[in-house]
């Protein structure tokens, strides 16, 4: 800095002071201060008379989002000019108590209809500023140039329709092309890809990996990063049915920070929350949720994941919430529609006592109605939930439409401990697997509450079980559902040590009948019930028919076995009619994979990985490749395997009619598959014989040099090559050698 010991260099004026330094040390941003403060647009335009009038109203408006300070309103008041009396504006400046009231009553209240003629145009004061230095010339932006992007759907291209699968080992994550019987083809590999899991997107389009700021999504041949989403410390992710939205949880509340949250998608209504959900083609922040309420007695709700639930056709997502801390039977359903993330009916669905719900899958015509309709109106959905026994009133399992919120069946329940509901894959049946107990509540049994949703009225069909319901599954696209049972005392104690409990596993199928009733009407029959099993998990092939009875995590026993529910033992089996359908129960195998942790079919399900991970213990970790029929294709046994996840599949494109054409010619297709599968073995045999052939020419080679050298080592020491002693005669020796194979002694009686 300049002495001043020279007058000269003292300021002519105050004028001249150089204040820029202190003004940039102790700038204020506009922002700070004013942020409580909101601008109304386009309200009427009153005098005098009327003013008090407006200001009434509109206060009346603005108080549900927040209080307004005293004196909090202002409409600035000129004199009219033709007139002269003073009037509005037809724009006032509201002032609430804190920012987040003022962003509240932007979100609701913008485009507020106030009359016939008059929408409200709510905006931030701070805004005013930032608008009024947009520059009055307009400059068109420069044309971006076209960057032509891989096709994320590249690999349904591959000219062998094979399959990928994503496999996590140690640090490293790799993406494999399955090749049947030879191994696996590596199609990309990357170290430190993910901190913690991968996951795919429900269509097969996207791998999701995770880091300490957020979710990553990758795709395409290349495996470019597509997008990614800054959510600090996350930890699950739930993709929509038809991937175009993401939700996020992370236990870490969002926090802005001293800057405001400047640099992320986060605003002050975001502060404090932990579920986000974005936009997946637009990478935008579509709402934030706080992450569960409290429970009756004041502790936080346990994490359930997924937290939101999605109708099929990604139209809504909802949850289960606790209404009011404190009170007892104050649950509320909280349905929300997109793109607009706002409440169905701007109110949430108060039921009592509600404990869980699920959607309705939609069936492939309702699909293909959607997908052609032009019809704006959008589509009932339909969602089932239960509530349990609260007083007098018995529990209850409740069908209801979204969006009109129509209740179209209800069934009661008494003596209920638990409910869990499952949706056949075409939305035609619902099952709810109800756990009652006995009037002494000293032990418990299960029933079958299966709803035939298509039928008139929606008829409930019974199965009482004497037993306990561990685990239920539908045959995807299917009719047929298994179950398995267990009467073991063990069973709900924490002590078993990891032994298995003894199970049965039955199966059931749903039949129309031929005569005396409707067409769509259906007869519940029982198939067979296989005694004195182990199997704790049902896994059905993507495709119907095959199923996987496994024993899973026990510490004694991984027994796997390949069912068949449509086998056919001779043709005459096959073209009767009166075939007993327990008699195409068929077991194809018996297998068992020691340390198994995971089951995944493959999409066809053609294939079946059987996996022992890292995170369940540390023993023989790795995977086997079986088929169908349970025949082991490969075995892999790999240090600190951690997960394999087969890469899912689109819809087909294909309509019924052509699946029946291709089904129908399956014979020619066979044999094109069967040669171009002998092509692939060809190649493989005449690269093994060339192979071979080089390794003998060299071997033939490297021979003739060592006889050549060998010989020329000889002449010069004076030896005289075999060869050339004419006097010498050969004499050649044949030897015999004789070795006993088996001795077997049988005594023959007289």
């Amino acid at each position: 800095m300049p002495g001043f010991d020279n007058a000269k260099q003292f300021p002519q004026s105050i004028e001249d002071i150089d204040y820029s330094d202190i003004e940039e040390k102790y700038q204020v941003p506009f922002e700070e201060g004013f942020d409580t403060i909101i601008v109304v647009d386009n309200a009427p335009i009153v005098d005098e008379s009327k003013k008090e009038k407006l200001l009434k109203f509109i206060k009346k408006i603005f108080k549900n989002v927040g209080n307004i300070k005293e004196e909090g309103i202002c409409m600035p008041m000129d004199p009219d000019p033709k007139t002269g009396t003073p009037t509005s504006k037809g724009c006032l400046f509201i002032e609430f108590e804190t920012p987040e009231q003022a962003l509240m009553a932007i979100k609701q209240y913008d485009g507020y209809p106030m009359d016939k003629t008059h929408l409200l145009a709510v905006n931030r004061f701070t805004d005013i500023e930032k608008y009024s230095q947009v520059e009055e010339e307009y400059k068109e932006p420069e044309e971006e140039k076209f960057v032509e992007k891989e096709h994320l759907r590249s690999w349904l291209t591959d000219p062998q329709a094979r399959d990928q699968f994503v496999l996590y080992r140690g640090d490293d994550v790799f993406i494999f092309w399955n090749k049947k019987t030879e191994p696996p083809e590596e199609a990309h590999k990357r170290n430190n890809w993910t901190e913690t899991y991968v996951q795919w997107s429900p269509l097969g389009t996207y791998l999701a990996t995770f880091h300490r700021q957020g979710i990553a999504l990758w795709g395409g041949p290349s495996w470019n990063k597509i997008i990614r989403f800054v959510h600090s410390g996350v930890k699950l992710i739930d993709f929509s049915p038809n991937e175009i939205y993401l939700v996020t949880w992370s236990n870490e509340p969002i926090a802005l920070g001293p800057n405001g949250g400047a640099g992320t998608p986060f605003g002050p209504d975001d502060e404090g929350r932990q579920i986000i959900i974005w936009d997946v083609h637009g990478g935008n922040l579509l709402r934030s949720f706080p992450s569960s309420s409290l429970s009756p007695d004041g502790t936080p709700n346990k994490i359930t994941w997924p937290m939101f639930k999605w109708s099929p056709a990604d139209k809504y997502f909802a949850r289960v919430t606790q209404g009011q801390q404190g009170q007892q039977g104050q649950q509320i359903l909280s349905v929300y529609e997109t793109p607009g993330m706002g409440l169905v009916g701007n109110k949430s669905i108060k039921i009592e006592g509600l404990v869980d719900f699920e959607w309705a899958p939609a069936s492939d015509k309702e699909k293909e109605k959607d997908k052609h309709s032009g019809d704006k109106k959008q589509r009932d959905e339909l969602l089932s939930y239960w509530t349990p026994e609260i007083g007098n009133q018995p529990a209850r399992v409740t069908l209801l439409n979204i969006p009109s919120k129509e209740i179209v069946r209800t069934r009661n329940l008494v003596n209920v401990t638990d409910c869990k509901m499952h949706w056949q894959s075409n939305g035609d049946f619902l099952c709810v697997k109800v756990d009652r107990h006995t009037k002494t509540k000293k032990s418990t049994f299960s029933n079958l509450e299966i709803f035939r949703v298509r039928e008139k009225d929606i008829p409930v069909e019974v199965i009482e079980v004497k037993d306990v319901v561990i685990a239920f599954a539908w045959e995807p696209r299917g009719e047929r559902f298994a179950i398995i049972t267990t009467s073991d005392p063990n069973y709900g104690q924490p002590s078993q040590g990891g032994s298995p409990l003894k199970t049965s596993v039955s199966f059931y199928y749903l039949e129309k009948p031929k005569s005396g009733k409707a067409l769509n009407e259906f007869d519940i029959n029982y198939l067979e019930t296989l005694e004195k099993k182990t199997s704790n998990a049902i896994y059905w092939s993507p495709q119907g028919r095959h199923v996987i009875l496994a024993t899973l995590r026990s510490a004694t026993i991984f027994d796997l076995e390949f069912w068949d529910l449509d086998f056919e033992t001779t043709l005459e089996q096959k073209e009767s009619t009166k075939a007993d359908p327990a008699s195409c129960l068929q077991l194809m195998s018996t297998q068992e994979h020691y340390g198994v942790t995971d089951v995944e079919w493959d999409p066809t399900g053609r294939y079946v990985i059987t996996s022992s991970s890292f995170w369940r213990h540390s023993i023989d970790n790795g995977y086997i490749l079986w088929d169908f029929k349970g025949t082991q294709l490969q075995k892999h046994l790999m240090d600190k395997f951690k997960q394999l996840l087969w890469r899912p599949r689109p819809k087909s494109l294909l309509t019924s009619e052509q699946k029946k054409t291709i089904k129908k010619n399956l014979r020619e297709y066979s044999k094109i598959f069967d040669e171009e599968d002998y092509a692939e073995i060809s190649t493989l045999s005449k690269e093994q014989i060339a192979h071979r052939r080089r390794l003998m020419e060299e071997w033939n080679a490297w021979r003739k040099k060592v006889e050549k050298d060998l010989l020329e080592e000889r002449e010069s020491a004076g030896i005289v090559p075999i060869s050339k002693r004419e006097d010498d005669s050969i004499e050649v020796i044949e030897e015999w050698i004789e070795e006993v194979v088996e001795e077997i002694e049988e005594i023959i009686a007289d």
